[in-house]
């Protein structure tokens, strides 16, 4: 294995040096810190990482605590961009990223515990139970942390801008003649109530008073809670005219639930999903839904979560906006 003694022999410098050039101090010259780079990528230098920890008292390595209620894990379209995104910012700043979690083996620990165990520097926090104790414990921790969608007082966060998400959405289908507009959102979490009340500003604004049972909780990301959702939508004596999704992918069990009454989309029904993954723009008709930037969240994420690891950051709530995309899924509706 290459070593700094034998990048200072190729070089005729001292092994301080090459350790000073190739982790910037400032009074080696710019002539001398170029030989060092290019001679260490010539000699395929790779730095070790157990004594840079010891030298430098960080690991460069991110935790992630991601926990999936859905049991999708990477299979979900929005949160795998999220965390696509964090590696690829995390690499581009010199740090790996490991996944934290309850267990080691067949060993239980907390998450802080984990964070400690594998010499972690900081970590990213996303679609977790904010209020669990174990994630309120590595909060309150000495790691700097950064969440995704929940703040905190003192640690930086990165959110979706979830109320005018909303908001332009079902402000959209009342331009569109819509009066009987029915919400189907997901779990009741900081994200939910930052919809429901764009979805009721919207409402307000146009005028549009509505009925209780138009407002029906299901799952983020699980088509069959949203299938069931509809079903009681469309059961009603006075059925809605349009329905807004949690996200969609769970759009996709409205859509069966729609489709087997033999109805059609947007004939009969006006309907759109919120996210605007990939699936959105392919399926017929194409969802009308809201775009969040997930590559974006991800890479303002590790963005702050470095500055804080590094001291060089001031904690502060980032909001990451995201776009409206049309699609065919919604009609003008004339009473007919």
């Amino acid at each position: 294995m290459v070593t700094i003694k034998d990048i200072s022999r190729e070089c005729g410098v001292s092994p301080a040096t090459v350790s000073k050039a190739l982790n910037g101090y400032d009074e080696i010259s710019p002539e001398t810190v170029e030989l060092v780079k290019r001679t260490a990528r010539k000699l395929n230098y790779m730095p070790n990482a157990a004594a840079r920890l010891l030298k430098t008292n960080r690991s460069h390595n991110i935790g992630v605590l991601f926990v999936d209620d859905t049991m999708s894990g990477l299979t979900h379209e929005f949160f795998s961009r999220i965390l696509n995104s964090v590696k690829e910012e995390a690499e581009a700043n010199g740090y790996d990223i490991t996944f934290i979690s309850n267990n080691i083996g067949k060993q239980k620990m907390s998450f802080l515990q984990h964070c400690r165990y594998r010499n972690c520097d900081g970590v990213v926090i996303a679609s977790v139970d904010f209020q669990n104790p174990e994630v309120l414990e590595l909060v309150k921790s000495e790691y700097p942390v950064v969440t995704i969608d929940y703040s905190f007082d003192n640690s930086s966060s990165i959110v979706s801008d979830n109320q005018e998400g909303s908001y332009r959405l079902a402000s959209y289908l009342a331009e569109q003649g819509h009066r009987r507009i029915a919400f189907i959102h997901g779990e009741r979490t900081l994200v939910t109530q930052k919809r429901i009340r764009g979805f009721n500003r919207a409402m307000k604004e146009h005028g549009i008073e509505t009925p209780p049972e138009y407002i029906v909780e299901a799952r983020y990301h699980d088509a069959e809670s949203v299938r069931r959702a509809t079903a009681q939508l469309l059961d009603l004596e006075v059925p809605p005219t349009a329905i807004m999704y949690p996200d969609d992918f769970s759009f996709i069990g409205g859509q069966t639930e729609i489709v087997e009454r033999g109805m059609n989309i947007p004939e009969d029904i006006s309907v759109c999903g919120y996210d605007g993954i990939n699936l959105s723009r392919i399926l017929n008709p194409q969802l009308t839904t809201w775009f969040q930037d997930a590559d974006r969240i991800g890479k303002e994420s590790v963005r702050k979560l470095v500055e804080s690891i590094e001291g060089t950051s001031v904690a502060e709530q980032i909001m990451v906006s995201g776009k409206f995309l049309s699609g065919n899924s919604v009609r003008k509706w004339d009473g007919k």
